[in-house]
């Protein structure tokens, strides 16, 4: 999963994030009020919880089902528990959302 476009920066409204498919896994891309991208695997390991529509601020995001609160640059679940897969996620000078991945800070591996 190299170099791979996903998607337009204007699909994701600041503080937001959207999920996407790439290569038949679900990633949940955030744009945060700083104007960086982040990505993570878009399944909660807890009980599938969405984290593209968890809340986010510029360091974590927390799952709408139960709250488990994830590290958006490594996948770090903050309370020990199950990691997901982080990712790099940038824009081009144009708005084209490019995926690479997984990060080499993420926390889990991708999935098989």
């Amino acid at each position: 999963m190299i170099g791979r476009i996903v998607g337009r920066l204007d699909d994701i409204p600041v503080g937001e994030g959207r999920a996407y498919t790439v290569d038949g896994t679900q990633i949940a891309i955030y744009r945060l009020r700083n104007g960086t991208l982040r990505a993570l695997a878009a399944t909660c390991p807890h009980q599938g919880g969405p984290l593209a529509d968890g809340l986010i601020d510029n360091r974590v995001v927390v799952c709408p089902l139960h709250g488990r609160t994830y590290d958006l640059t490594t996948g770090t679940e903050l309370d020990g528990g199950q990691p997901v897969c982080a990712y790099h996620a940038s824009a081009d000078h144009d708005g084209t959302i490019r995926l690479d991945g997984p990060s080499e800070r993420t926390a889990a591996s991708p999935p098989e």
